[in-house]
């Protein structure tokens, strides 16, 4: 499969990640950092439902074409060569931690969902909405098709 098609998953994926009213949630901020997690846990979400039909080596590439995306987005910003592989690696641990803490979710209540995003965003206060926003965006993610994402650009409605 051409890596052409990809481009619609991570458009996907920016998208939902500039709702801002996700960041009304928990912070007051609208910062590079907390727009790059609440990518991360759409792109987690992503992975996580359809690593349970979608062939490895395609996830695989998915991953990396974002992975790539991401970069080229985060030269755009300014960053230079030095500081992009360590601020990668960094982004990349990020996500990693996300798979693991999210690769439960279904099966934890709403005071361990809350601890998750609690102990990624600086935030104190109660994150419940935002463990509902992705309680209903994993129920979207499994009502709609792998396909459908690489065909276009899909309208979260939640």
């Amino acid at each position: 499969m051409a890596n052409k098609n990809y481009i619609n998953i991570y458009n996907n994926l920016v998208k939902y990640s500039r709702n801002k009213s996700i960041f009304s949630l928990f912070t007051d901020n609208d910062t590079f950092s907390d727009r790059l997690l609440i990518f991360f846990f759409h792109f987690g979400f992503f992975l996580k439902e359809y690593k349970k039909t979608q062939d490895k080596e395609l996830l695989q590439e998915v991953f990396d074409y974002v992975i790539r995306e991401l970069e080229i987005s985060i030269r755009e910003i300014g960053y230079g060569d030095a500081s992009i592989n360590k601020k990668m690696k960094t982004y990349i641990n990020s996500l990693y931690s996300i798979l693991e803490k999210i690769d439960n979710w279904d099966n934890q209540d709403v005071s361990k969902k809350s601890d998750i995003f609690q102990s990624f965003f600086n935030y104190d206060g109660d994150t419940v909405k935002l463990v509902k926003y992705f309680d209903k965006y994993s129920i979207f993610l499994k009502k709609n098709s792998f396909n459908s994402f690489l065909n276009g650009v899909i309208n979260l409605e939640i």
